[in-house]
């Protein structure tokens, strides 16, 4: 019997010491700083911003005049080891019931070898870092992690705050470019079904009232005012509510956009005439903005019954679907 139980003893020993039980996970789907700096050796960072030519310049900062603060009004350079993602590249065009769709989610082995290029490796946590100077940024950092997700990786979280959070809070930064080595991330599953909505599905729930439909752009896309070039007619679908992407995150002028509680968004989403536990349908313009507003119902408020439109208007108004707008005149 003793000889047995050493025998479990050192099989648990060993266990314990295997690379799958001392393999890091993150502590939820939002990280700070602290964090990361503890971490940073033992998670594949991706640095996804508008314009990859500040990955290896200088930060530009301006002094307010009353305060005296330094303030951040352009972020350079990046964390120590992060990878760049050309957010041009994160979305792809498809084609899909005939149509040829620009902006829309790879394939799963295409985005596979997207991933495997920004070095992203099996059993590594994956933290997603987007500029954090504005706050339509974290879309950028939202729209990565939904990819991430539909293909089944749950080791991913997003830097609250971005870059510019990292540059204000003293942390070391690096200004040398990067060449990733290919990484092995394998897709774990397709859960398209769980987390994007197709145009069918926006009908049907737009015909049952089933899911509540958001409209993640400004007022004046929802009422028709403006109109995004991607869709062939103004306006919103019928019987969906607004509610701005921007105010998903903080926006103090030389401070870092920053992500709010979950009491505040509560209140934003029930200000605004939505539910935020109730089954819901995000879209925009291209399936771009509305990942901001999925990410905090899914991610943080913990509704998880919320999809994506992945095609949005672009993909609604090309399939001669209609759209409701306010009465201009003049």
């Amino acid at each position: 019997m003793k000889t047995r139980l050493s025998m479990l003893a050192g099989a648990g020993a060993l266990f314990a010491l295997s690379p799958l039980a001392l393999a890091l996970n993150v502590p939820g789907p939002v990280v700070d700083n602290q964090w990361l700096a503890a971490h940073l050796n033992e998670v594949t960072v991706l640095d996804v911003r508008p314009s990859q030519k500040s990955f290896t310049g200088a930060p530009e900062f301006e002094t307010d005049k009353k305060s005296g603060k330094k303030l951040i009004v352009g972020i350079g350079g990046h964390i120590d080891g992060a990878v760049p993602v050309d957010n041009k590249k994160v979305r792809v065009t498809r084609k899909i019931e005939g149509l040829e769709l620009k902006g829309m989610i790879p394939e799963r082995a295409d985005f596979e070898k997207l991933a495997r290029s920004w070095g992203a490796t099996s059993n590594r946590p994956i933290v997603i870092v987007s500029a954090g100077i504005d706050p339509m940024d974290f879309n950028d950092a939202a729209r990565l992690f939904w990819q991430f997700k539909v293909y089944g990786e749950d080791n991913i979280a997003v830097l609250n705050g971005g870059t510019a959070g990292w540059i204000t809070a003293g942390k070391q930064i690096s200004h040398a470019p990067v060449a990733p080595a290919t990484g092995n991330w394998t897709s774990r599953s397709d859960r398209s079904a769980q987390f994007m909505a197709t145009s069918q599905d926006v009908a049907k729930a737009q015909a049952s009232q089933s899911d509540q439909l958001i409209d993640a752009r400004s007022s004046s896309f929802y009422l028709g005012l403006d109109r995004s070039g991607a869709a062939t007619t103004a306006g919103h679908i019928d019987g969906a509510k607004n509610l701005y992407t921007a105010m998903m995150s903080t926006d103090q002028h030389g401070q870092p956009a920053t992500l709010y509680g979950s009491a505040t968004y509560s209140d934003m989403f029930v200000m605004s005439g939505l539910n935020p536990r109730a089954a819901s349908i995000t879209y925009c313009n291209t399936g771009h903005q509305a990942s901001g507003v999925w990410f905090v119902m899914t991610q943080i408020m913990g509704n998880h019954k919320v999809r994506l439109y992945d095609g949005s208007l672009h993909e609604w108004t090309h399939e001669k679907r209609p759209t409701v707008t306010a009465r201009l005149t003049r």
